[in-house]
């Protein structure tokens, strides 16, 4: 076994080490696991263990093993995009679609508007974390602050009992559409980011546009009527893996992260009964936990908080404003427009502002593609563990009303079952 080979193997079991002890942590704390997890990648970055004589970080985890981990990282993202795009259940869009509607536009065009509006009001600010600014810049800004983390806010609603109420199932289809306005918003961006302007901007919008019709026009009613035959060669499982890395490895080579060809292929992926199949998304969950917790240690080797100055935690208390007020205060407006009774309107306009998970991958998104620095990275990432963090507590003092009966099972009760299921591994 090489050197190499071992240490990535070592790395590997650090790493869910340290994802399993914080992550358990931050449930017995009423907290998403997700934010245990992304506090240990975060202490085995730069910001702590890099500070430690003999340059721990470094040694651990040297770019060799860093770019195994990445792979094995990125591979994770794809089947958890595939996921979330899967388990947008077609029937809460349905289900109250007026009052989603309302508050996935407020919760969404609100923040994106402010977000965009500060990258070009406060542009020194921003410039002085060393992002290059632009038009991609200032609409990732938008898209940044407007993000909502569908599997993690899913996975409160389950916990705090209060699936099946007209908040959860009005905030789960809220996210589900915001869910996908954001990532055909950020294609946007890396299509400007990568292709420039011009002909060749052109090229590579028709290009992922003509994929994108492809995808959802002919394979999905071609995948429906092959699945539907229940053949024992057509094993949904298999299916499902081939087309969301399939898909990856498309919009991948069309200049686009992998991550969108996975949710693109969630979204193709047909439902069988008009819900997702668990059979389906079970074992995907598994293997995306088991490794998700590689991507919470490359991003927070991308961290380190203590090199922000003074104008970065100012920057940062500029965005956790618009974030958190641009979220909760337009998605309760809209919920009561909607004639939602107070309290209801309040856990909704407060799960909608859940980040988490969704937030990070768009963030490393904007990293890769230069569209954002190493500094604004690390400040945007602490506005998502801040948000996610008031999520529970302030539901704990809306008190939202609980369903008459127990809650049942998560698919049932206006949780996709998928979603349930993943906020056990975050």
């Amino acid at each position: 076994m090489s050197n190499l080979t071992a240490l990535v193997i070592g790395d590997v079991a650090l790493v869910m080490l340290a994802c399993w002890i914080l992550g358990g942590l931050a449930r017995r704390l009423g907290q998403p696991p997700v934010i245990g997890q992304i506090v240990a990648g975060i202490l085995l970055g730069p910001t702590l263990m890099g500070r430690f004589p003999g340059h721990l970080t470094e040694h651990l985890f040297p770019k060799s093993a860093l770019s195994a981990l990445s792979v094995l990282a990125q591979i994770a993202v794809v089947i958890f995009m595939f996921g979330v795009g899967y388990e947008i259940d077609r029937r809460f869009l349905l289900t109250r679609w007026l009052a989603a509607a309302l508050v996935a536009v407020g919760a969404f065009a609100v923040p994106m508007a402010l977000g965009s509006g500060a990258a070009v009001l406060f542009r020194s600010g921003f410039a002085s974390t060393g992002s290059p600014g632009g038009g991609s810049f200032v609409l990732f800004m938008g898209v940044a602050v407007s993000v909502t983390a569908l599997p993690v806010m899913a996975a409160i609603i389950r916990d705090r009992g209060i699936a099946g109420t007209p908040a959860g199932v009005i905030a789960v289809a809220a996210a589900g559409i915001m869910d996908v306005a954001a990532w055909l918003v950020l294609a946007v961006v890396l299509v400007d980011k990568s292709g420039g302007t011009g002909r060749l901007a052109n090229v590579t919008l028709a290009e992922i546009c003509g994929f994108t019709a492809a995808m959802l026009l002919i394979v999905r009613p071609v995948l429906g009527r092959f699945l539907s035959r229940r053949s024992l060669l057509t094993g949904q499982l298999t299916v499902a893996l081939i087309l969301a890395l399939g898909s990856a490895w498309v919009t991948a080579s069309l200049g686009l992260q992998a991550v969108f060809g996975g949710f693109l292929a969630g979204l193709t992926m047909p439902h069988p009964d008009g819900a997702p199949d668990p059979e389906v998304l079970r074992p995907l969950e598994d293997i995306g936990n088991l490794l998700l917790p590689l991507f919470f240690v490359v991003t927070g080797l991308s961290l380190d908080i203590g090199a922000l100055h003074g104008t970065d935690f100012a920057l940062l208390g500029l965005i956790c404003v618009i974030a958190i007020v641009g979220k909760i205060g337009p998605g309760y407006a809209a919920a009561r427009l909607s004639r939602m009774p107070p309290r209801e309107a309040g856990a909704v306009a407060v799960l909608v502002n859940t980040r988490g998970l969704t937030e990070l991958i768009a963030l490393n998104v904007g990293l890769s593609a230069g569209v954002i620095g190493p500094q604004l990275f690390t400040v945007l990432v602490l506005m998502a563990i801040i948000a996610t963090l008031m999520t529970s507590p302030l539901l704990s003092s809306i008190r939202p009303p609980r369903p008459e009966s127990a809650v049942t099972g998560a698919g049932d009760a206006g949780v996709p079952a998928a979603a349930a299921g993943r906020g056990e591994g975050e």
